[in-house]
């Protein structure tokens, strides 16, 4: 299992650096530098409202099939069958869930405009992960692998179309970057569909009640606990454009977003561990075989990196916002370095949160994101109206580092793991060697090259302390470990 792992990672890490970096720094970058942090921001809080409530399109049906066909791959096709025509009732509920909430909070009609494609997404985007889900679940990792950066793809032909060409003759505005995703949604969504179909042989549309019902009394939890951690994870934003008068509110939105944009992306790589790990974790707890190791590998496989981009961060904000943005920097900095001190307590989240769920324990994870969310909320309704988007940054910085420990401590009882005392100082002492070295960095001319030499440093120190085994590594990937 281990060597699947690996090798599965470095396939899914390889595509993702290759298309993802240039999605989030070559097309979403440009687009805000072009439409500017106040339309930006309006797009990316509607983004942040419409992410909070897709829960309505999955009801953890998505988690709960991937733990299921891991086990059982027999049950695609009568899964299949069923779930495809849930998944587009619930669809239409979401929708008017959506919008009436919408009215509710007062959206005007280009706000709603705006909204409808974006919920129009958040369907394609769903369904993708609903049937992408099965494919994993047949430890198929190499299809999913390229599926996984098929919408990012698409969506950078298209908007470089749109970008930097005159094809098509238009003034570019933040509608056209929601219709070019909206496409790639699309046309992600036919062509795992037809994967999918491939697999499950004999496809028949049907809706039994009885099993629906079923299947929705089993993921109702999986779905309880994607809302509450939506709600801790994504409803700064919408926070900080509603609480504060118009238009700061949308510029906040907007300053908050750039800042957001790399931890957005440092999660997405984050994201790749637990999509391979819950089927892995699923099929060894089902076989009762021994999680300490891979889970201790695979934690210390993300959780170096992750501090050594908080001290980056930190210590670099200011010249990488320059780096990529044209307003706001000195503003969006600072809140750079706070949200990525808190990818930390995320990375940790993507190893013992998916645990956890592969476990089946989610009245412990429930309770978790529920305490989650009164933090970050009343976080939010605190600090905002003083600190502005600093203040969105501490709430989340707090939540997710308090979260974080919760699952560790969850999980390291119930699975009866021990404290690993020297590992724990390892990690406090990899720390404070970042911190010292990023300091010391400082005093080069180029901030690029100190950059390279906190990463190089740090890199050499985990391999040296063991905190990473390159001996291991090594003979994983040459099969001579399982």
């Amino acid at each position: 299992m281990k060597r699947k792992f690996v090798t599965n990672l470095i396939l899914l890490l390889f595509l993702n650096l290759l298309i993802k970096p240039f999605w989030i720094f070559g097309i979403d970058r440009t687009v805000q530098n072009i439409v500017g942090a106040e339309s930006y921001g309006l797009y990316f809080a509607l983004l942040n409202f419409s992410v909070i409530l897709n829960i309505l399109l999955d009801l953890g049906i998505t988690n709960y099939n991937n733990r299921n066909i891991a086990q059982h791959h027999h049950l695609l096709q009568k899964y299949l069958n069923n779930i495809v025509g849930l998944k587009f009732l619930l669809a239409i509920g979401y929708a008017l869930v959506c919008l009436a909430a919408a009215f509710i909070v007062g959206y005007s009609q280009v706000q709603l405009h705006l909204l409808f494609f974006l919920i129009i997404n958040q369907f394609l985007i769903s369904f993708t992960l609903y049937l992408r889900s099965n494919i994993s679940g047949l430890h198929l990792f190499r299809t999913d692998s390229l599926l996984s950066v098929l919408d990012r793809g698409l969506m950078i032909v298209f908007c470089s179309i749109l970008l930097f060409t005159n094809w098509l003759n238009i003034e570019f505005s933040i509608h056209w970057f929601v219709y070019a995703q909206t496409l790639a949604y699309g046309l992600t969504a036919l062509i795992t569909f037809g994967i999918v179909l491939k697999h499950a042989r004999n496809f028949k549309l049907r809706l039994d009640w009885r099993y629906v019902r079923l299947i929705l009394k089993q993921s109702y939890p999986y779905a309880l606990l994607i809302l509450l951690m939506s709600f801790y994870n994504r409803i700064d934003s919408v926070m900080l454009e509603r609480i504060l008068p118009d238009p700061l509110g949308k510029q906040q939105a907007g300053i908050y977003a750039q800042a957001f944009r790399l931890l957005d992306a440092a999660a997405m790589f984050g994201a790749l561990f637990a999509g391979l790990l819950l089927p892995i974790f699923s099929r060894m707890i089902k076989k009762r075989e021994e999680l300490g190791q891979l889970v201790q590998f695979a934690f210390l496989l993300i959780i170096v990196p992750a501090i050594l981009v908080g001290v980056t961060a930190n210590f670099y904000g200011l010249s990488i916002m320059h780096l990529l943005y044209h307003e706001h920097m000195e503003q969006s900095a600072p809140i750079f370095g706070i949200l990525m001190a808190g990818f930390s307590g995320i990375a940790t989240t993507y190893i013992f949160g998916t645990l956890l769920t592969a476990n089946g324990s989610l009245k412990q994870l429930n309770l978790m994101a529920f305490c989650g969310m009164l933090i970050n909320i009343g976080l939010n309704l605190l600090l905002i109206p003083k600190f502005y988007a600093a203040g969105s940054a501490y709430a989340s910085l707090v939540t997710q580092l308090l979260t974080a420990v919760a699952q560790l401590a969850i999980a390291t009882h119930l699975f009866k793991f021990k404290i690993n005392y020297l590992l724990l100082l390892k990690l406090t002492g990899f720390l404070l060697f970042a911190i010292l070295v990023a300091k010391l960095s400082l005093f080069l001319k180029s901030w690029q090259v100190g950059v390279v030499v906190l990463w190089s440093a740090g890199l050499i120190y985990a391999f040296m302390s063991r905190l990473i085994s390159l001996k291991a590594l090594v003979a994983i990937l040459k099969n001579e470990q399982e």
